[in-house]
């Protein structure tokens, strides 16, 4: 059984001090048993670092229109049985189980606070500034401000394919973006900016392996990175290969379109 204090001595591990802004992807289930649960475990990352962030995105909310803009990553049409599903967008709607139950626990935080994104909203403490930063014209924005403030990213029992901040560097590299829809209660709203797939983005593991800080406790192996090294690499990397990081599954469409683009 995992303690409080067992975590946050290896979160230390990390070179957590208290002073560092985070943006943490958490795997509850990969530690094993942790007393407490996902509460033990954001209020360890509360106490080593100062502010923190996790995405607390919600997919349920999203539409596929009939038609739309061509070479868009997506089949228009495709979806209707989701759609009758989907759910309009509120600020209390659950965060996607994707994000993990830490993620949602963060969520529920008496002190947290969220974006207004209707599909990729973040939820954070002591992270005003990057939570209000974001708009439906730059949803990463809260990764932006957290760089600016020397940042860094948490991969707690998770691979880079859970890493968001790559999404960022993908975008300043200049990587081809997409267009997503959303139900709010205001209408459908055109979502810009929507990124690329994650599936390809362990190859930027061997990149940043000598500015990657990890540790182990219990089952999870636990990297810290800084963040704005990792948006540098990012682009980088694309600019001397526009094909790094896209996955190689025949049937991804964003990908796809990010080839027949290059």
């Amino acid at each position: 059984m995992i303690t409080y204090r067992e975590l946050v001595n290896a979160l230390r591990e990390l070179g957590l001090d208290g002073t560092q802004p985070a943006i943490a992807h958490v795997s509850l289930s990969a530690f094993g048993d942790v007393q407490g649960g996902a509460q033990t475990v954001v209020g360890a990352l509360l106490s080593v670092t100062n502010g923190l962030i996790m995405p607390t995105f919600t997919y349920k909310t999203m539409i596929t229109p009939e038609s739309g803009p061509p070479d868009n990553g997506i089949t228009y049409g495709s979806n209707s049985d989701a759609n009758r599903l989907a759910e309009f967008y509120t600020e209390d709607m659950p965060a996607d189980p994707l994000m993990g139950i830490v993620a949602e626990t963060l969520r529920q935080h008496p002190q947290a606070q969220r974006s207004q994104h209707p599909i990729y909203s973040f939820s954070g403490v002591d992270a005003e500034n990057a939570i209000i930063a974001q708009t439906l014209a730059e949803p990463f924005a809260p990764v932006r401000v957290l760089a600016e403030s020397r940042g860094v990213i948490l991969l707690l029992g998770v691979d880079h394919t859970a890493n968001t901040s790559i999404h960022y560097g993908e975008q300043l590299a200049g990587r081809k973006q997409f267009i997503r829809w959303a139900l709010t209660p205001k209408g459908v709203l055109e979502c810009p900016r929507w990124p690329g797939c994650s599936y390809g983005f362990n190859a930027i593991a061997s990149e940043t392996e000598n500015h990657t800080i990890k540790s182990q406790i219990g089952a999870a192996l636990m990297q810290c990175i800084p963040l704005p090294m990792l948006i540098k690499t990012v682009v980088e990397l694309i600019h001397r290969n526009p094909l790094a990081l896209l996955c190689k599954r025949s049937s991804c469409e964003r990908c796809r379109a990010a080839r027949h683009r290059i």
